[in-house]
């Protein structure tokens, strides 16, 4: 049904979502986050579904941006698409009544440590590293981090994190709050399924219910931050100087 997204589910109600384009880290294009989002509905309202884990094939969770098929959009309308298209990804992720097990595996870059970080129980592989690169970029965070990340970490380390763009390695992420739990990389998928089924063990109405409260309460002003992320990504996208900043980059890489 997918072309750049694996979706399995085993018969306990455990369904694994996996981003499926290793040879580019499987790294954002148009089709990979139309079909990510897809899928991540669709397991919402597929109702032997109880518990999704989201993770990616080969050697990165998900690389960001596909910097090769960048083209600055001809218009604002094409850029508005192209950013809605990813915020929806979120959307279903944090506002999805089904809970979301990350397994985090090698790069989580821009967009891919957002969507790590979207998920309700992140569990990160001792080897994975995660950094935002956007504003070197001259483009801006996504996801609904703009809260969500300061209601982890705190304010100040927010605001370094998505500023200055540092690497960061996943032990100090659980030092950070970011991450949840840190495993041996042998024991990433495992553990993801150790707590999912936990999870289906569960009242499933209560645990629903716990989501939606917890993500509400917790984070009053994602949706507002979505809305604030999507507008300032769409001029960043337009702007002739994203675009070379970004040639750069991929002309030294």
């Amino acid at each position: 049904m997918y072309e750049t997204v694996l979706s399995e589910i085993t018969p306990d109600g455990i369904r694994t979502i996996t981003l499926n384009r290793p040879a580019s880290l499987n790294a954002m294009n148009r089709q990979l986050i139309g079909e990510r989002a897809l899928a991540i509905h669709e397991a919402n309202a597929d109702e032997p579904t109880q518990v999704i884990i989201l993770t990616g094939a080969g050697r990165a969770f998900c690389a960001g941006d596909d910097l090769n098929e960048h083209i600055q959009p001809e218009s604002e309308e094409a850029a508005r698409e192209h950013i809605l298209a990813i915020q929806r990804v979120t959307e279903t992720i944090c506002f999805g009544e089904k809970p979301v097990i990350g397994a985090i595996n090698g790069w989580a870059v821009g967009g891919g440590f957002e969507w790590a970080i979207n998920c309700d129980f992140p569990i990160w592989a001792e080897s994975a590293k995660a950094f935002f690169p956007e504003l070197k970029w001259g483009m801006f965070v996504t996801g609904g981090v703009t809260s969500l990340l300061p209601a982890l970490v705190g304010l100040h380390a927010a605001r370094e994190m998505m500023v200055f763009g540092e690497r960061y390695d996943a032990r100090t992420l659980l030092e950070k709050g970011v991450a949840w739990r840190v495993v041996p990389d042998d024991e990433l998928m495992s553990e993801a399924r150790t707590v999912a089924r936990r999870l289906t063990a569960l009242s499933q109405r209560s645990l629903r219910a716990m989501k939606r409260i917890l993500n509400q309460s917790a984070v009053v002003d994602l949706k507002r931050s979505i809305e604030l992320e999507t507008e300032v990504t769409i001029e960043s996208f337009l702007d002739p100087d994203t675009t070379r900043r970004i040639a750069e980059f991929s002309n030294v890489k």
